[in-house]
């Protein structure tokens, strides 16, 4: 299980996030969203462990990986050196993500000879390479068109119902959040709060964010 509880992110003179609570379990698909500037991005670094001040905690597996906005390969090596290099996934084994995530063939190509659409599905296979217990995306599918964020969202979901993953990822978009989450949290406020964190099914009242404090002093 993902456990969150953090009490307050600041950074000089300004509290960015406030008391925000919540947990993941395995398979569990969760997409944060709320205005520009919430603080969306900030949440999922602390979570990633890339940002270590604040105050709280953060219960996270060991392994895990993390998609961003960008691709973030590397232009002078191959696709699958990309996996590979990264992640210690041998040869075969990222031959064949690469041919599940539709780039059957392209192990040799460099990412400037990919579209931005093929790198996107390259960084998600690096991704899984990883065999994370947690995946992070942090709007995985920004700058796309209208299709081919369709067929992203239905690639990640394919690859995600074959595995144990959990989940979180930051969209804008109500679309991908309803298309791919199985629960959604949505952030507002200054410092930003969770408002809502509704499922698919019935709404389900919001953790007690005000108890976030008193369980980091046990």
């Amino acid at each position: 299980m993902i456990s969150v509880a953090i009490t307050e992110k600041r950074y000089p003179g300004t509290a960015v996030l406030g008391p925000i609570a919540f947990d993941l379990e395995a398979q569990e698909t969760l997409a944060v969203t709320g205005p520009s500037g919430i603080g969306k991005t900030t949440l999922l670094r602390i979570v990633a462990g890339l940002d270590e001040d604040f105050e709280g905690r953060v219960r996270r597996p060991e392994q895990l990986a993390m998609v961003f906005q960008e691709p973030t390969l590397l232009p002078w090596r191959s696709a699958r050196d990309n996996i590979c290099l990264t992640t210690g996934a041998g040869p075969e084994k990222a031959d064949a993500l690469l041919a599940e995530v539709g780039l059957a063939g392209m192990g040799d190509r460099f990412p400037t000879q990919l579209s931005l659409g093929q790198q996107r599905r390259l960084a998600l296979a690096r991704a899984f390479a990883a065999e994370p217990d947690l995946l992070l995306m942090d709007e995985p599918f920004v700058s796309l068109d209208p299709a081919l964020t369709g067929e992203m969202l239905e690639l990640t979901k394919r690859l995600l119902a074959t595995r144990r993953t959990a989940t979180i990822f930051v969209t804008h978009s109500h679309m991908e959040a309803a298309h791919l989450a199985s629960r959604v949290v949505r952030l507002e406020g200054t410092p930003a709060r969770i408002v809502e964190d509704a499922p698919n099914g019935p709404r389900r009242r919001v953790r007690d964010q005000s108890r976030v404090r008193d369980q980091n002093r046990t």
